[in-house]
């Protein structure tokens, strides 16, 4: 018979995002690694497997999180420039925040990694799918609304430049200190909606 685990698997998954967040996946060693989560090498590797399977592990934690709430808001009744507008502003808040902030950078980890690893590429480009597809219904349902107003406005195109422009938030966040520069991005990229 088997030992029952003696740590919370979940926890573990976010110190797991919160540290290759920090370091990313090739600034993270093992060492580190199970110094910051607090488990034993075979803990590791019994649960998740090798360093990658938690990087991948993470990542998609930390991804199905953040889109589902990204959905979940752009599907809500109400204003759809007002539920984009939220979205951004959450961004930057999450990354005003040193403490969020840490998990966020995993994203700009895993960004690093797709050129080598076509398991993630696939994974990411599926939920970058998604995410437009969302951005893409919600402005279908601004455009009945009356919120967007120009006849020729390709509504695949902006969707895709929303999700995109949405995503470089922490490549920005991540280059500069200066808050303001994020808050200038998050208002150019939006003005497009009006």
């Amino acid at each position: 018979m088997g030992r029952n685990k003696e740590f919370d698997t979940a926890l573990v998954l976010h110190r797991a995002i919160e540290v290759f967040g920090e370091y990313g996946y090739e600034g993270t060693s093992l060492q580190e690694l199970l110094s910051h989560l607090g488990i034993a090498r075979q803990s590791l590797y019994d649960t998740y497997g090798t360093k990658r399977d938690l990087f991948l592990s993470a990542v998609k934690t930390y991804l199905e999180g953040k889109n589902a709430a990204v959905i979940e808001r752009l599907e809500a009744p109400g204003s759809v420039k007002e539920a984009i507008r939220d979205i951004f502003q959450e961004g930057v808040n999450v990354l005003k925040d040193p403490e969020r902030a840490k998990a966020c950078y995993i994203i700009n980890s895993a960004i690093e990694q797709i050129p080598h690893d076509p398991e993630l590429a696939s994974y990411f480009e599926g939920q970058s799918k998604q995410l437009e597809d969302a951005f893409y219904q919600a402005l279908l349902r601004a455009k009945d609304q009356g919120e967007l107003t120009g006849e020729d406005t390709d509504i695949s195109a902006l969707a895709r430049y929303l999700n995109q422009s949405r995503l470089s938030l922490t490549f920005v966040a991540k280059v500069t200190a200066d808050m303001d520069r994020l808050q200038d991005h998050v208002d150019v990229s939006l003005s497009v909606l009006d």
